[in-house]
């Protein structure tokens, strides 16, 4: 099955909108009982799901980071290796955001396709790029890791919401589903997930929203297994699209459930947003719109 962001490979993911546009298609198959679950890399999927669908599960998390992928052939070992001028691809405005606090003599291209397609891209002789930033999971599950020059962590990099996670989604009245699913959770990834997913719920944010997150869990406490009480500790930020701009906090708290994770990750968002993060993603939401009618008037 495709999806709309599967078959449009040509216009860049800022411009194309929500995170819906990984997930509509297979919800609707999803709703017709076509399928029973959904298997998503957790971070495409939207903050607030359809009626009648939810996350039956969330998965153990695989390192959440992103990584420098350099071109075959070129010497370059990190980001402060590249000459000025260099062209990184990513299609993420949130790598391009914030890396451009940190690295403004670099040049950012879009880049689209699938892990495949995006390597061919930088390693072709006659391809415009010297690297690219690709998130360190997708690498390591399709047998790539291998590829990964180096990995560019927080706080130069911050990873984006439920990164390196796969989630199960399920429908909200099949109970056998539901049984099975919670056979495949990892609490510790859930908490963590649910607690960004909110932060980012809250500051009403897509895919294509610069916003980075960096989350961990200590002092855990389990009984018979489950997970009872842990310190979370949550950081958040906020940057503008040309990097000029960043707003960024944390919030530390002792949890016992998840709603208590999803309460610290809302609260957080809260203090994003009075400290400065609402005004970035406003003017980001202006500028989409601008540029989205430039792109439909030139077509």
């Amino acid at each position: 099955m495709s999806t709309e962001g599967d078959k449009n490979q040509s216009q860049a993911l800022y411009l194309l909108g929500g995170k819906a546009l990984w997930t509509k298609e297979l919800e609707v198959a999803l709703k017709e009982n076509v399928v029973d679950m959904l298997v998503h890399s957790l971070k495409d999927v939207p903050t607030t799901l359809p009626h009648g669908c939810e996350l039956g599960a969330i998965l153990e998390r695989e390192n959440p980071v992103d990584s420098l992928v350099v071109k075959q052939g070129l010497p370059y070992k990190t980001l402060e290796d590249l000459p000025e001028g260099s062209v990184v691809g990513t299609s993420s405005v949130r790598r391009v955001a914030q890396l451009r606090r940190s690295f403004p003599g670099l040049v950012f291209l879009d880049v689209r396709g699938n892990l495949n397609t995006r390597l061919a891209k930088l390693d072709a002789t006659d391809g415009p790029y010297t690297a690219l930033i690709l998130a360190k999971a997708g690498l390591v599950r399709l047998g790539m890791g291998d590829r990964v020059t180096t990995d560019v962590t927080a706080p130069i990099l911050f990873h984006a919401v439920s990164q390196g996670a796969l989630g199960v989604e399920i429908r909200t009245d099949d109970q056998e589903a539901r049984e099975l699913c919670k056979m495949l959770t990892h609490q510790e990834t859930q908490w963590k997930c649910l607690a960004e997913r909110a932060l980012l719920r809250e500051l009403e944010g897509g895919c294509s929203v610069p916003v980075g997150v960096s989350t961990s869990l200590s002092q855990i406490d389990k009984s018979a297994g489950e997970l009872t009480r842990a310190t979370l500790t949550i950081t958040g930020c906020v940057t503008s699209l040309d990097g000029s701009l960043h707003v960024q906090d944390t919030l530390s708290q002792e949890v016992e459930s998840i709603q208590g994770a999803e309460e610290l990750g809302r609260n957080l968002a809260i203090k994003l947003k009075s400290n400065g993060a609402k005004a970035i993603l406003d003017d980001i939401t202006q500028d989409r719109r601008e540029r989205a009618s430039e792109a439909e008037t030139a077509e």
